[in-house]
């Protein structure tokens, strides 16, 4: 298979012809006379036809040369095409963003934060992957993947953009508190049927730090062990068992009464929520929008986050 011409000569040839002469055409792309006139040379050496019958007066086409300048016509005009498409791109958000986001963040506001920002955008798509799985952001194509990893961060090539810290806290229905009496330290909690993210073994061990930076733990047997934090939460509002979930996931329940905050000096350490995406060089207004947009949204009272 022969070899594809430079492309540059293409467009060399392609002035040539539409300026009418070699002298017309130099000057318009700014270059010497003699280099373009040996440019073209060499793309006729390398076609191996003649494509330009030179006079001293004028030029003309030969019919090899007719042929290919309709060709290249064609091809300039596509490649202006394809520069045009991603300066419209680049112009405002559109297009396709593709990302993943762990289940129990979008169940506890992000899935309405992306419905908000669509909204508002209507031009751009969201290609979700609900996981809960560690995505590989460059492998699998994705421009973003919204993470929940506790401090120290790894080292890690993608860049990276932070949103908030996502703390666990204990809840329970007020009615499940009049039954079995308030907990007035975090040991209390065994001796009140809970509700857990699931175990291998069916039990559960709560690791909680206080207020004061002191650790402690309890060891419960839960009524149900799931690893879907909308289930946890709807078997926690239904008087199951005292809950250690998500605050964001709860937070308007503890506002409304349907829950009640138990021991609230105590939490689990909190998790950075933050999103990583291969380079912050070349990303397109889409993804940047989202990630500011979930910047702005994460501090809102319904996330309970704080950046």
């Amino acid at each position: 298979m022969r070899a594809v011409p430079d492309l540059n000569d293409l467009h060399y040839f392609a002035q040539v012809v539409s300026a009418g002469s070699y002298t017309a055409a130099a000057k318009s792309l700014g270059l010497q006379t003699s280099k373009l006139s040996r440019r073209v040379a060499k793309l006729e050496e390398d076609l191996g036809v003649r494509l330009i019958n030179r006079t001293t007066r004028h030029l003309s086409l030969t019919e090899a040369g007719q042929t290919f300048y309709r060709h290249c016509v064609a091809l300039l005009e596509e490649a202006q095409a394809a520069r045009d498409a991603i300066d419209q791109i680049l112009a405002k958000p559109q297009g396709l963003v593709r990302m993943s986001c762990p289940i129990g963040l979008l169940q506890g506001g992000v899935g309405a934060l992306l419905s908000e920002f669509l909204r508002g955008n209507p031009e751009v798509r969201i290609a979700l992957d609900a996981t809960n799985r560690r995505v590989d952001v460059v492998e699998e194509g994705l421009d973003l993947a919204i993470r929940v990893r506790l401090p120290p961060m790894e080292d890690s090539e993608l860049a990276m953009r932070r949103f908030g810290i996502s703390e666990m806290v204990l809840v329970a229905t007020p009615d499940l508190v009049r039954a079995y009496g308030e907990p007035a330290a975090l040991e209390d909690v065994a001796s009140i049927p809970t509700v857990s993210m699931a175990a291998p073994d069916g039990r559960a061990v709560w690791r909680l730090t206080d207020l004061a930076g002191r650790k402690s733990e309890v060891a419960v047997v839960p009524r149900l062990a799931t690893d879907d934090l909308l289930t946890l939460k709807g078997a926690a509002l239904a008087g199951l068992g005292v809950a250690l979930i998500p605050e964001h996931l709860v937070a308007s329940e503890v506002e409304t009464g349907l829950l009640t905050r138990l021991l609230p000096e105590w939490k689990t350490p909190g998790g950075i929520v933050h999103a990583v995406f291969p380079s912050r060089r070349g990303m397109i207004p889409a993804v940047r929008a989202l990630l500011d947009f979930l910047v702005t949204g994460f501090a809102l009272p319904e996330i309970r986050a704080t950046s």
